[in-house]
């Protein structure tokens, strides 16, 4: 088993400094790819690096020393190349990283948004239509809804709160052929489809937006049922930061841990399959521990879980 450890350094985009991190957050995920022939993937299960979160500790298996490259997309994204051996190919990764246990953009400023002519060349892109975000079908739905709120974080925030309140969450109804536009129609699905529909809807009025994959513990929200999995959501990028925005939600939450993003779900999937191959094995793991207890490798043990409740413990005592 391979163990590196990651040094925090803030993004380019972003001369704020990282905020304090207080608490202390285990995630992770246990994979098996079953190769019927020659195979290869595509894994994104490394968390990027962010002013939000400091990686502390992290191990990645793949499989029985699997040949793999590591690479970073043009997104930023880390990436393995890797090529599987026929049968049973088990990839874990484990992590420990410290995160605030303040909210989502609790320290970023209120900002106008910045013209199409005043943004930085490398994020026009994510003003445009991509293959799962087809805002250019949603420019007069966007503007009859929300053309009369104010540009910038005050209409941000109105996308997100319509989407949360007319789109029906259902678990397991997520399918990989649904744009945006599908999801207005039918009118429910998972969070990639809440993600998809309010970054397509903040493109419409040339918001930059990008569709982003992470970890998302319980800090600070009781989850009776325990789903845990990966987590999709949006960032809107308004006078030189990038915002969260989670419709799924439309709450702040507490310890988000990026993976990646991009324009949509194709350039943030966790995991791209080409050739023979199958999915027949998948759990996903995301909670708070008290910092020092528990290390990489270790076996899962939910009862040294912090999180799924009201009150927000930190590694300090505020």
């Amino acid at each position: 088993m391979n163990t590196n450890t990651v040094t925090h350094s803030p993004s380019p985009l972003s001369p704020l400094p990282a905020p304090d991190f207080d608490t202390t957050v285990r995630v992770g995920c246990s994979l098996n790819y079953e190769a019927t022939g020659a195979a290869w993937l595509l894994l994104a299960l490394k968390p990027r690096l962010d002013r939000n979160h400091a990686v502390i500790f992290e191990a990645l298996t793949l499989g029985k020393n699997l040949p793999a490259e590591e690479f970073t997309d043009d997104h930023g994204n880390l990436v393995h190349r890797v090529t599987l051996a026929p049968g049973s190919n088990f990839i874990r990764h484990d992590a420990i990283v410290s995160v605030s246990s303040q909210p989502d953009n609790h320290d970023l400023p209120s900002c106008a948004p910045l013209s199409p002519g005043e943004l930085p060349t490398g994020l026009l892109r994510y003003t445009l239509p991509s293959r799962y975000c087809d805002s250019d079908k949603l420019t007069n739905f966007a503007w009859d809804k929300f053309g009369q709120v104010e540009h910038g974080l005050p209409r941000v925030m109105a996308i997100s709160q319509w989407v949360h309140d007319h789109i029906e969450y259902r678990y397991f109804s997520g399918r990989p052929d649904l744009s945006a536009w599908d999801v207005l129609q039918r009118g429910y699905g998972v969070c990639r489809d809440f993600a998809h529909l309010v970054v397509a809807l903040n493109r419409a009025f040339n918001i930059p937006a990008r569709y982003v994959t992470g970890h998302l513990p319980d800090i600070g929200v009781p989850d009776p049922d325990n789903h845990m999995d990966f987590h999709a959501y949006g960032e809107v990028y308004l006078g030189g930061h990038w915002f969260t925005t989670d419709a799924r939600f439309h709450v702040p939450r507490i310890g988000r841990i990026k993976i990646s993003c991009g324009q949509d779900a194709v350039d943030s999937a966790f995991s791209t399959i080409y050739g023979g191959a199958t999915l027949s094995y998948f759990q996903v793991w995301a909670y708070q521990v008290p910092r020092g207890t528990v290390g990489v490798g270790d076996p899962l043990d939910f009862s040294k879980r912090l999180d799924n409740q009201t009150t927000v413990l930190t590694d300090v005592p505020r």
